[in-house]
């Protein structure tokens, strides 16, 4: 199933809107329907199980760790938020006014949590067969591309980068921390010479900070400080 086949693909059309319904709208208009965070858990999963399983039936003689780590360079901020462009989901999402106006529709990681939420909704209209099928076609294409290349986490990819361009490694700053303690939301910037880089969100400082780097490594080199 192809990106150009999806939008027409939910039965449950009100599931379909509901995965595009971020909580500051909900905040916004509260009691019209729930937000997409109970989605994006599901699908999150969902996405984990599938990639998982590709993985370890194509690759039988790989190591556990070597596995984890190709898994984590298959499903990540950057690549999630590709798809979600891909979809057009930031035109689509349902956002509040001051998500919007903070660059909430290119947000990287909003956009990936929704890319989770469509596919925990497709889950249940449509079933874990046609998630999978989904997965292999627009998110597994490129493992042969994947495994040719270094599976070093993003922190260290990025961190090599730059201090061969003869910067100081990165730093991590916490920009935010939102929600009760037991279920944060941690913002964080990658600052490189006092310049950002990239940032993340995540559901602790390690995650968030992984995300950061993932998408200072996209904007690289061109966003490299003088």
């Amino acid at each position: 199933m192809k990106i150009q086949d999806f939008d027409n693909l939910f039965n449950n059309k009100n599931l379909h809107k509901q995965a595009l319904t971020h909580k500051s709208w909900v905040n916004e208009h509260p009691g019209l329907r729930d937000s997409n965070e109970r989605l994006e858990f599901l699908g999150d999963a969902i996405l984990e199980f599938i990639v998982s399983k590709h993985l370890y039936q194509r690759f039988p003689d790989k190591e556990e760790g070597y596995l984890t780590a190709l898994r984590a360079n298959l499903v990540n901020t950057v690549n999630l938020s590709k798809i979600a462009e891909k979809l057009n989901l930031g035109e689509k999402l349902y956002l509040s006014k001051g998500e919007e106006e903070t660059g909430g529709r290119s947000n990287p990681t909003l956009l990936a949590n929704t890319t989770e939420a469509i596919l925990g909704a497709l889950f249940i209209d449509k079933g874990v067969g046609v998630v999978e099928n989904f997965v292999l076609e627009n998110l597994l294409v490129d493992v042969e591309e994947k495994i040719s290349k270094s599976l070093k986490d993003s922190k260290s990819l990025l961190q090599e980068y730059v201090q061969a361009q003869g910067f100081p490694a990165p730093h991590y700053k916490v920009v935010s921390e939102e929600g009760p303690d037991h279920a944060k939301t941690f913002t964080i910037e990658a600052v490189v010479n006092k310049h950002v880089l990239g940032q993340g969100a995540g559901k602790n400082k390690s995650e968030a900070a992984q995300v950061a780097a993932e998408v200072a490594l996209k904007n690289l080199p061109g966003n490299l400080p003088k």
